[in-house]
């Protein structure tokens, strides 16, 4: 019989050892498809955007193989992919950055400006029409965002949009800043809210990841035309509460 010690050290190990082994193969591909990506300046922007989602894909392809992490979406008969909207989601890791890329319709989020300074990655990003914006600058991210957010969503992209402005851990949920329901009430795009529990197996700022099945909810619709963006904001952020509870009694 196997000591309960020995088990455990042993899957440890494991979970290490697959850490590190997908922390380098998505280095290698994160250089081989930004390259790509740099390399599509060229080409419309939907064939960069396909190079893109390709990375992402791939990204959590070698997340399944090395650290056993999957994911079931429910909801997806929400999703109208002929019309632009506005995803207000909780924000608990990196995962969530590179899935909803596999999962919804074609999309721009807000990056920090400092994040496109990256070599080949930040570059790569910077083709893709992301929202780049100073967080030390509010009042400036916000117009930035209601512009350029509605510039997107004319174009029929989505704009994803995480309101608690940071990575929380897997049991708390921040409060959520109206910016995202601001674009929504000025645009009149509708918001999709969307809850999941990426932190239990990918945790934020973590180099470990755990195995397991990642659950992501995705709401109907939350129409925004004629309403106050505290009002849009509000039922958006109380789906994602009830949701949370439901993923994670």
């Amino acid at each position: 019989m196997v000591s309960p010690n020995f088990s455990h050290q042993n899957n440890s190990i494991r979970i290490c050892l697959g850490s590190a082994l997908f922390l380098a193969a998505s280095i290698i591909a994160t250089f081989v498809f930004g390259t790509l990506v740099l390399l599509g300046i060229i080409f419309p922007f939907n064939i960069r955007y396909r190079i893109g989602k390709g990375w992402a894909e791939t990204v959590l392809k070698l997340a399944e193989i090395f650290c056993g992490v999957r994911y079931e979406v429910e909801g997806l008969e929400h999703i109208n992919i002929n019309s632009g909207a506005i995803v207000l989601s909780n924000h608990q890791s990196a995962w969530e950055t590179l899935a909803f890329r596999c999962f919804l319709p074609p999309q721009t989020s807000l990056f920090k400006q400092s994040l496109l300074w990256i070599p080949i990655w930040g570059w790569a990003m910077a083709t893709l029409k992301p929202i780049a914006i100073d967080r030390d600058s509010k009042h400036s991210a916000l117009r930035k965002l209601i512009s350029r957010g509605t510039e997107a969503l004319k174009e029929g992209l989505w704009v994803i949009v995480f309101p608690e402005g940071t990575r929380m851990s897997a049991d708390k949920l921040g409060d959520f800043s109206a910016g995202g329901a601001m674009l929504a009430q000025k645009s009149g795009y509708p918001v999709v809210p969307i809850a999941h529990n990426a932190g239990l197996f990918w945790p934020r700022y973590s180099f470990i990841k755990y195995p397991g099945t990642i659950k992501v909810k995705i709401g109907p619709y939350v129409e925004s035309k004629g309403r106050k963006a505290a009002d849009i904001n509000k039922e958006a952020e109380d789906w994602v509460k009830n949701a949370m509870q439901e993923i994670n009694p």
